[in-house]
């Protein structure tokens, strides 16, 4: 995307945002809500990863899913089905303590940093996936934009998430067909 067209991009949403004052629809409404509901669950199941891992750049990166990814496309759902009048999910799920060092958890009880990469790539494919759908069934501009972007800096991620994959040699071998 071009500096022009990121430009035009946020002038539509201006102008969308002053003169568009339509409410969300059931389709719009259902899929924000879902992501809201889902988020908080994946961050639970990020929270117990990033203390599983062991490897520093693992860690961060399931710090940065946690807080730059999941927590703010929850906020971002959160505060349009707000002014939507929407509800947003009742329920919450425990918040747990990251702990930068190890903990001492068993072998034979804890994730590998392999398992780790593998579950945080598969959780991104499929919230990648999610947020796709959202998006064609979008009609408010905002709420396109806001899946937009989330899906940009979740396909940055994912990248960053496969170089670190592959440095460490995470990657599962797939057997390739043979003609």
């Amino acid at each position: 995307m071009t500096v022009m067209d990121k430009i035009n991009s946020q002038t539509r949403t201006i102008m969308n945002s002053i003169f568009d004052k339509e409410p969300l629809n059931y389709i719009e409404a259902a899929g924000l809500y879902g992501i809201v509901a889902q988020g908080r669950f994946n961050i639970s199941l990020l929270q117990v990863m990033y203390n599983h891992a062991t490897d520093t750049e693992l860690k961060a990166l399931v710090k940065e899913a946690i807080d730059q990814h999941t927590e703010m496309t929850i906020e971002e759902a959160e505060e349009k089905l707000a002014s939507s009048d929407g509800h947003t999910p009742g329920f919450h799920f425990v918040k747990r303590n990251l702990h930068n060092s190890s903990l001492n958890i068993p072998d034979d009880a804890r994730l590998t940093d392999k398992e780790i990469a593998i579950a945080v790539g598969s959780m991104a494919k499929a919230s990648q996936a999610v947020l796709l759908t959202c998006l064609h069934q979008s009609y408010q501009l905002d709420v396109a934009l806001m899946y937009r972007k989330a899906l940009d800096d979740g396909l940055d991620f994912d990248y960053r998430l496969l170089q670190l994959m592959l440095k460490k040699g995470w990657l599962p071998h797939l057997n390739k067909i043979a003609h």
